[in-house]
C-alpha cells in the first residue's frame, strides 16, 4: 500500500494518468501534471479537476517538490525527466505499479506481443463461469486503480499486461500468469528482442510455488520461461506435445493433468476464426483449470464467447464480400495470424506507422497470400513497393482510410474477404487502433450499407 500525503508528478494525462491522478488525491496526495500535449480540451479538463498542470512539454525544473513520479505507459521508461528523477532519488511509478501494491485480491495477467485482448475477455469470462467474482481490466483500456474499492481479498482481477506495463511494475505478482506468443514488437522502444522477452518473462518470474504460468509451449520464447518460474507450469500447445496442460487430441480441446485427459469442448465449437484463436482459448482454458473451474462452465464460456472490437470483427456482407475490421493488428506479426484465419480471397488493406520492424517478411507474406492489397499511410509508399517487387500485381495505394474503402470495394468479388489488418500503429492517421477501427467501420457502412 502506497503512503498517504505524497507530492506526486504524473506525466501524461490519458487514462492511466487520470486514474493515478485520482488515486493520490484521495489518499490526501497533491498532484501536478505535465505533458507534451497542450490542448483546449486538455486544459478545460484539468482546470475542473482542479490539477495544477505543465503543458506542451516538460523538464526537470518539473521534479521541484516531488518526491513521487507516476509514468504513463505512453512515456518510456527511461525518458531523461524519469532517469533525472531516479538520480535524484525521487520513488518512480505508474498506474499499474500503484495498483498492484494496493489491490487486495487474487491477480490474473495475459500478457503476449497478440492476442491479449481477445484471451483477457475470454478469461474473464471463464472465471464468471465458475461463479468468480471477477474485475477486468489493465491495457484492454479499463483502469483499474479507480476501482479498488470494489474489491475483496476472494475477487480475481483479470487484467492485459502490455510491455510498457510490465516494465513499469516493481513486483508483477500474479496469481495466474499467461504468456500467449513473443515476436519482435515495440523495438523502436525496447531497443532489441532480448530485452523485449526479458519484461514479458516479468509475468512469471515473481511467481510463489502455488502460482500457475500458463505458457505456450508452441513459442519458443514462450516455451523457454519454464526455467524462469517459480510457479506450477501449465504448458498449452497445437503443434507440440504438452504432458501437463491443454493440448488437442482427436479434435478436441482437453486437459491434459493426473490422470486421464479431461475433454473440454471440439475445436470446431470454438467460435472465433482462425489458429491463433484456438491457441488464445486454451491459454483461457489453461487459466481457468488453474482457477478451479468446472469443464463443462469453460467449454460453455468459450461457446457463448463473441469477438471483441477490433479483432477480426466482422462489420458485414456487401454484394458478396465479408467485410472485418482487424485494427487491433499494430504489428506483423497479427496481421499474419488474421491472413491465415481465412482461406476465402482476400483484399487487404494495410499501412500505418512503424515501430522499428523489418517490413521485407511482411511484403513477402503479403504478396504469397493476398488477391490484392490497398495501402495508406505513412508505410503506404514503401509497403506498396515491396510487395509489388515481392510479385503481387494488384496493389493500390490510397490517400486515406475513405479512398482505402472505396479501393477495396472496387476490388472485392462475391465470395471474397476484405481485411483491414494493418500490421502498423494508428498514430501516423489515428488518435489509436479503436479510433481507426470505428471509422473503418463508419466508412464501410457509410459507403456500402445502403
Amino acid at each position: 500500500m502506497i503512503e498517504t500525503g505524497r507530492h506526486a508528478l504524473v506525466i501524461g494525462y490519458g487514462r492511466s494518468g487520470r486514474a493515478a491522478a485520482a488515486f493520490i488525491r484521495r489518499r490526501g496526495g497533491t498532484v501536478r501534471v505535465v505533458d507534451r500535449a497542450d490542448t483546449p480540451e486538455l486544459r478545460a479538463e484539468l482546470e475542473r479537476a482542479g490539477i495544477a498542470a505543465g503543458l506542451g512539454g516538460y523538464g526537470a525544473q518539473d521534479l521541484d517538490g516531488t518526491d513521487l513520479v507516476v509514468v504513463s505507459p505512453g512515456v518510456p521508461w527511461d525518458e531523461p525527466l524519469v532517469e533525472t528523477a531516479r538520480q535524484r532519488g525521487i520513488e518512480v511509478t505508474s498506474e499499474i505499479d500503484l495498483f498492484f501494491r494496493s489491490c487486495p485480491s487474487r491477480i490474473a495477467g495475459i500478457t503476449g506481443t497478440n492476442g491479449k485482448t481477445t484471451t483477457t475477455a475470454l478469461t474473464a469470462e471463464v472465471l464468471r463461469a465458475g461463479d468468480l467474482r471477477v474485475m477486468r481490466g489493465g491495457n484492454i483500456g479499463e483502469p483499474v486503480l479507480d476501482r479498488l474499492d470494489q474489491l475483496g481479498p476472494e475477487d480475481w482481477v483479470v487484467l492485459e499486461l502490455s510491455s510498457f506495463q510490465l516494465e513499469s511494475i516493481s513486483r508483477p505478482h500474479l496469481r495466474i500468469g499467461a504468456i500467449l506468443n513473443i515476436t519482435p514488437d515495440h523495438l523502436d522502444r525496447h531497443k532489441s528482442f532480448e530485452r523485449y522477452v526479458e519484461i514479458k518473462t516479468r509475468a512469471v518470474a515473481f511467481m510463489e510455488p502455488g502460482d500457475h504460468a500458463v505458457l505456450n509451449l508452441d513459442d519458443p520464447a514462450c516455451a523457454a520461461m519454464r526455467s524462469h518460474t517459480p510457479g506450477k507450469v501449465i504448458g498449452f500447445g497445437i503443434h507440440v506435445p504438452v504432458d501437463h496442460g491443454i493440448r488437442l487430441s482427436e479434435g478436441w480441446v482437453t486437459i491434459a493433468d493426473t490422470g486421464s485427459p479431461r475433454p473440454v469442448l471440439p475445436a470446431a465449437d470454438v467460435p472465433l476464426p482462425g489458429e491463433h484463436n484456438l491457441s488464445n482459448v486454451m491459454a483461457a482454458i489453461g487459466a481457468g483449470h488453474a482457477a478451479g473451474v468446472d469443464v463443462e462452465r469453460m467449454a460453455d464460456a468459450v461457446r457463448r464467447f463473441k469477438a471483441v472490437e477490433h479483432r477480426l470483427e466482422l462489420v458485414g456482407s456487401f454484394n458478396g464480400a465479408r467485410w472485418y475490421n482487424d485494427s487491433k493488428a499494430t504489428n506483423p506479426d497479427s496481421t499474419y495470424k488474421a491472413l491465415a484465419a481465412f482461406r476465402e480471397p482476400i483484399i487487404l488493406i494495410a499501412g500505418g506507422r512503424n515501430k522499428g520492424i523489418d517490413v521485407e517478411p511482411l511484403a513477402q507474406i503479403i504478396a504469397s497470400r493476398v488477391t490484392a492489397l490497398v495501402t495508406m499511410g505513412e508505410m503506404g509508399e514503401e509497403l506498396a513497393r515491396r510487395v509489388r517487387d515481392a510479385g503481387l500485381d494488384r496493389v493500390e495505394r490510397a490517400a486515406d482510410l475513405n479512398d482505402a474503402v472505396r479501393k477495396a470495394a472496387a476490388l472485392a468479388r462475391p465470395g471474397s474477404v476484405v481485411l483491414l489488418s494493418p500490421a502498423f500503429t494508428s498514430y501516423d492517421m489515428f488518435s489509436d487502433y479503436e479510433d481507426r477501427g470505428r471509422r473503418f467501420k463508419a466508412t464501410v457502412l457509410a459507403e456500402l450499407g445502403q
